[in-house]
Parts: structure tokens; C-alpha cells; sequence
């Protein structure tokens, strides 16, 4: 008779989540990409002559654009699994080798 096997998961290498590393970096350079608009805002607000609505809106750019970066570098990554539960239900207790924990 045959034992039936609980199937393991298979995962592929096509569904990895980015290392932390990659998704910091890409963080990092969405906010300096974010504030390097901010700041050509800014710059283009005091030194072209434009009409009002124009100077307006590179002003609301220069505003708005560091609470955007922000929250875009704050967020957390795409799929992520929540880390709160780190507990495996298949280790329920000590191990042997370190039952001298505790007693």
C-alpha cells in the first residue's frame, strides 16, 4: 500500500519576493527621484517668468511632493507576508539538544 504524502510547496524562482536589500534601494531612489522633482519645482517656481497658474502649480509640487515621497518610501513592500506571526506550528517545544534552557 502506498503512503500518501502531504505535497511540499514548490516555489519558483519567478514568484520570489525581492531581497531587502533591492527593495530598499528601490525605495531610496523613488523618494530621490521624488524630491529631484521637488526640487526642480521649486527652483522653476523663482526663476521662470510664467503666468500665475503655472508658478501656482510648480509651488503646489514643491508642497506636495515630500509627503508623497514619504509615504511612497515608507510603504511596505508589494506581497509582503506579515512578519507578526514567526511562530512554526511544527516546533511546539525545545528541542532536545537545549532542554537545559529553563531547568
Amino acid at each position: 500500500m502506498r503512503k500518501w504524502h502531504r505535497r511540499q510547496q514548490v516555489h519558483q524562482v519567478t514568484s520570489a519576493q525581492p531581497s531587502l536589500s533591492e527593495d530598499i534601494g528601490r525605495r531610496e531612489r523613488n523618494y530621490l527621484i521624488k524630491m529631484g522633482i521637488r526640487l526642480l519645482c521649486l527652483v522653476l517656481a523663482f526663476t521662470v517668468p510664467a503666468p500665475l497658474p503655472v508658478r501656482l502649480l510648480l509651488f503646489a509640487g514643491a508642497i506636495f511632493l515630500p509627503y508623497v515621497a514619504v509615504i511612497g518610501a515608507n510603504a511596505p513592500r508589494r506581497g509582503a507576508e506579515s512578519t507578526f506571526d514567526i511562530t512554526d506550528d511544527s516546533q511546539n517545544e525545545i528541542p532536545r539538544h537545549r532542554r537545559e534552557i529553563g531547568s
